[in-house]
């Protein structure tokens, strides 16, 4: 058997006018200055940085902690094991709790549903060590299980030692890591994703109001967080949806929650004014088609294991370009989703996307006899 050489590059060329498209492309400046330590914009669907500043230094979260909280508490009920009609017991230790509280009193009956609502809404240090006891034993162990969740998740930077974000030396993550967490709790729970943008929640009589003050001042923001501490500062997990196209903003380490809305506002605006997502292909989608030599069939179609969105300047559209690359060489058997070359997005001389193709169904190997005819043709190409 011959030695299947590297990808080659020039396979086929094509571009995406799809439709016609006269607007001029919008000149781009630099991202605004924002007082914030660190931070991130980003496109939900291509998950493209738009800006960012030191998004993978560790940082100490605070109450956005609460965020990777409420996942693991939505996976538990996606897998059955929990219910929002569950009645979780307040502990003591859930009741002295310190920082911003729910006002569930202890040794009470409290649904997980309402529970959720005072972590989301009203950031209830409270209701969040109660949902951890109740799922876990003790937050402790809850923390473990963030920390397996936040692994699946592919978050690289991140430890968490509590469920509430109160602080720990040992207790951190990032920006990027942050984006990420948040991205998950929208694409695989928007049924709970929506609790986010609740401006009010009301338990005990007492009704507390979202620290999200975006909420109040941009309708296309439906998230996500807020989180403070003396150490962390004032940080804004964000997200914003115009035109079909949603951005993630997560700001960490301002000095006052004016200064974390009013810096969130300014990425928000910035990406939306000037950066536009496409969707290009979808998953799943034959792109096209690959000889396989010594198979039980000749050609095998590939595709795309996941929808692939660009997120580029304004008005650039027409010029993006698409490059496949094949292998020279396809030999049986090809298992379904192995990567058989590249779909390469390029504006201009700028690499926009790369992506794998693979194969959209299984090639057998051939038969004795073509595996013979295919082996003397092979010598030919």
């Amino acid at each position: 058997m011959k030695k299947i050489p590297a990808l080659y590059s020039l396979f086929l060329v094509f571009s995406f006018m799809i439709s016609a498209w006269s607007q001029a492309a919008t000149p781009v400046p630099k991202a605004p200055a924002v007082g914030a330590k660190s931070y991130l914009l980003q496109d939900f669907h291509s998950g493209q940085s738009i800006a960012e500043k030191d998004a993978d230094q560790p940082m100490e979260p605070a109450s956005i902690t609460k965020l990777m909280t409420a996942y693991v508490v939505f996976t538990e009920i996606r897998n059955g094991s929990l219910a929002l009609s569950d009645k979780v017991r307040i502990s003591e230790k859930a009741w002295r709790t310190p920082g911003s509280r729910m006002f569930v009193e202890v040794n009470t009956q409290v649904t997980v549903a309402d529970l959720l609502k005072g972590v989301i809404i009203q950031s209830g240090n409270d209701a969040t060590v109660a949902l951890a006891e109740h799922i876990a034993g003790t937050e402790a162990s809850f923390a473990a299980l963030m920390n397996h969740h936040a692994k699946e998740l592919g978050l690289t930077h991140s430890n968490f030692m509590n469920s509430t974000g109160l602080p720990d030396k040992e207790h951190y993550t990032t920006a990027h890591d942050i984006a990420r967490i948040a991205h998950a709790l929208i694409d695989e729970f928007p049924e709970y994703y929506q609790w986010y943008s609740e401006r009010q929640f009301t338990y005990n009589d007492i009704t507390q109001y979202n620290r999200n003050k975006l909420l109040w001042r941009d309708e296309s923001v439906d998230g996500v967080k807020t989180g403070h501490t003396d150490s962390a500062g004032y940080c804004l997990v964000t997200s914003a949806k115009r035109d079909g196209m949603r951005l993630i903003s997560v700001v960490l380490g301002t000095k006052s929650e004016e200064a974390r809305a009013d810096a969130t506002q300014s990425l928000l605006n910035y990406g939306f004014r000037f950066f536009e997502t496409h969707k290009l292909y979808d998953a799943d989608n034959k792109l096209t088609t690959a000889r396989v030599w010594k198979g039980a069939t000749e050609s095998v179609d590939l595709g795309l294991d996941e929808t692939l969105y660009v997120t580029i300047a304004r008005g650039e559209y027409k010029n993006l370009d698409a490059a496949m690359q094949l292998q020279d060489q396809i030999i049986a058997p090809v298992s379904q989703g192995q990567a058989l070359g590249h779909v390469v997005v390029r504006l201009a001389d700028k690499l926009v996307s790369e992506k794998d193709l693979v194969a959209l169904q299984a090639v057998d190997e051939g038969t004795f006899w073509q595996r013979i005819v295919d082996e003397a043709m092979l010598y030919f190409e």
